[in-house]
């Protein structure tokens, strides 16, 4: 089964939370835990390695914390996930390095990279900015509902940018 990380998704809660603040605020570790409902030990692991993963900056001092490194828009769901998670592979033969030891007679690598090639791209088309719900989702595919193949707005508005 495909599925992320509880950690991975409380990474996105908090980075919704970064993303609701006007540009220039930071929010402190323990404001973040406050304002998610997260503990806080577990919002400082998350935000530590939302920095080595450059989606967050910190700024040390009384009027320091944390902050998007760039805009929400900027960020998509793949970064997120490999500041959390490492680079999606489905299979020993999708990732980077690949060690898997039937790849020269496999029949169904080449499909399972096609695979993991399109779930990259859908996540890479996926903004924070959406994510969070400041940003209308497009997705390409059937309309059950309508009976046709295009383009679709699906809502996904959850969080209110907080307003200086």
């Amino acid at each position: 089964m495909l599925r992320i990380s509880k950690l991975t998704d409380y990474g996105t809660v908090i980075l919704a939370a970064l993303a609701s603040q006007p540009e220039k605020a930071r929010l402190t570790a323990g404001d973040v835990a406050e304002r998610t409902r997260i503990g806080l030990p577990t919002v400082s692991k998350l935000l530590k390695s939302l920095q080595r993963g450059g989606l967050v900056t910190s700024t040390r001092g009384s009027s320091g914390g944390y902050q998007l490194a760039r805009p929400a828009t900027q960020i998509t769901a793949a970064a997120i996930l490999d500041a959390l998670e490492g680079r999606l592979a489905l299979t020993e033969c999708s990732g980077q390095h690949s060690n898997c030891g039937i790849e020269s007679t496999c029949g169904v690598g080449h499909a399972w990279q096609h695979v993991n090639h399109a779930i990259r791209r859908s996540l890479e088309d996926i903004s924070l900015s959406q994510l969070a719900g400041f940003e209308r989702v497009t997705m390409r595919g059937p309309d059950l509902k309508r009976g046709h193949e295009g383009p679709r707005e699906v809502p996904l508005l959850r969080m209110r940018r907080t307003q200086e």
